[in-house]
């Protein structure tokens, strides 16, 4: 499996990632593949530890000639987004990647490929294994739970690292110099409530959204793309104004930062009204296609008959969960007035569940602006609290400032314009990278950001460029070469 992956160019690069794809990973579960970092590195006779909370630190000297530039610290995330489409029968926790060739791009099948940041962790791998690049002193940081809570990058503590340059890998445009990043914060309503037995002469319903493109909640927001959360309540709402439709439980999205692509609803509705139901949800079910059909023209929705459940959601929870849920920011909240086309403030409405009497919504806000950021979040906070929910604020982590003098980014600016004949796009980014969080107890680390072109992170659609994978090769190997002296 995956043997036509080990075949490309570059093949140090490219097998690095193989391996690492052969093992297990998702956030929170990440025992294996820092065991398997830690003998990598050990393996190499390099100085190898894992910290207290997990990241993996392993050391190499400088390469002949190269001991009086500046240490590097290069650094990627151990664990990926693990997605999969509805209909793959795949097993992420016991499972490798199962890769293939597309054209120009390696894709996965059915899941998402884990490019974001294994093709980072694989770059780090084969430069530590090698001996004819030439590097600096490079202090390799792996860190763990970036995708769910950066509680790696969080828990590293001051004085590990001596390094006075950090290259985080984990950017996903190749033209693309990264200096600034959003922070971000979770925000959870939950409540309970009370189970009503359904009567009689009501027939159940299941109602599915799918087909939509997902994609990374802070990269993709602005996109436009569908949410199924919202659309599924959309229909709910819609279906209660015009037929008294009553929920049973609602299953929607999957992780926080990863647009939600799917969500079904179990229903009732009055017998006599079933015919009248199935017009009106044909017609707002086109509609909504038809809004969407430019941006997502996989998006499905189906309506099928199902056994009547015997319980349903209280009535007047129910109104105000979905008007809440409808009242919700969801998408682009504010664009920068300081930096063009940045996406300054955002929340996704990554999910909802709806079953035993339970409600949760989980939404993850972002933004560049620390009081933006708790602007928004405190909007949601009112929203939900207006309906007898309890909100809760977690994961907290702050955003990366730009320092557009830094040494580092005029280095690789003159270098890239150098080996492409092009200025690079030096930017601040919506997502949330480590870096704003490891310079808390690193301040005078300069840090940049780069990596290899993306496409459709934290998504089964998920693809990495092979053209741009060694475009971005030979720019990494030219920035070692180049470090600033001590």
């Amino acid at each position: 499996m995956n043997t036509e992956i080990r075949e490309l160019e570059p093949k140090e690069l490219w097998n690095k990632f193989t391996d690492l794809n052969a093992v297990p990973r998702p956030s929170k579960k990440e025992e294996r593949v820092i065991e398997f970092m830690v003998n990598f590195g050990k393996t190499l006779g390099l100085e190898t530890f894992e910290d207290k909370v997990g990241n993996v630190i392993i050391k190499k000297p400088a390469t002949s000639g190269m001991e009086d530039r500046q240490t590097v610290i290069m650094q990627s995330h151990l664990d990926m987004v693990h997605q999969k489409n509805n209909d793959t029968q795949f097993d992420f926790d016991t499972q490798g990647i199962d890769m293939f060739v597309d054209g120009d791009w390696v894709k996965a099948k059915g899941t998402t490929l884990g490019a974001d940041n294994g093709i980072g962790v694989a770059t780090i791998m084969a430069i530590l294994e090698s001996t004819t690049i030439s590097h600096p002193a490079i202090e390799a940081l792996f860190t763990i739970d970036e995708e769910t809570g950066m509680t790696g990058a969080k828990g590293l503590e001051g004085g590990l690292l001596t390094g006075d340059i950090l290259l985080n890998l984990d950017t996903e445009e190749d033209d693309e110099i990264g200096v600034g990043c959003a922070g971000g914060v979770d925000v959870t309503a939950i409540r309970s409530y009370n189970e009503e037995e359904t009567p009689e002469f009501k027939t159940g319903y299941k109602i599915t959204v799918k087909g939509l493109q997902g994609g990374h909640s802070g990269m993709d927001i602005h996109k436009g793309f569908g949410n199924a959360n919202k659309l599924m309540n959309r229909l709910l709402f819609d279906g209660f104004e015009n037929f008294g439709l009553r929920i049973s439980e609602i299953d929607g999205g999957s992780l926080r930062n990863a647009i939600p692509r799917e969500s079904r609803a179990i229903v009732v509705i009055d017998a006599m009204s079933e015919a009248a139901f199935h017009s009106e949800m044909d017609e707002i079910s086109e509609a909504i296609k038809t809004e969407y059909k430019t941006l997502e023209p996989n998006l499905t929705i189906e309506i099928t008959k199902v056994d009547t459940p015997k319980m349903m959601m209280d009535l007047g929870v129910q109104e105000g969960f979905t008007r809440a849920l409808y009242a919700a920011c969801n998408g682009v909240y504010r664009m920068s007035p300081d930096i063009p086309d940045l996406v300054e403030t955002s929340n996704n409405i990554a999910r909802v569940i709806v079953k035993d009497g339970e409600i949760k919504i989980a939404c993850l806000t972002r933004s560049s602006v620390e009081t933006s950021k708790w602007d928004l979040a405190n909007m949601l906070r009112a929203t939900f609290e207006l309906t007898g929910c309890e909100v809760e604020f977690d994961g907290d982590y702050p955003g990366w400032k730009p320092d557009m003098d830094s040494n580092i980014l005029k280095v690789l600016s003159t270098l890239y314009k150098e080996m492409n004949g092009k200025e690079a796009h030096v930017a601040a980014c919506h997502a949330g990278l480590e870096c704003g969080i490891l310079g808390q107890n690193y301040p005078n680390m300069e840090m940049i950001s780069f990596g290899p072109n993306i496409k459709g992170a934290h998504s089964p659609d998920e693809r990495v460029q092979i053209s741009s994978v060694q475009k971005y090769w030979k720019f990494v190997l030219e920035i070692l070469k180049n470090i600033p002296k001590k």
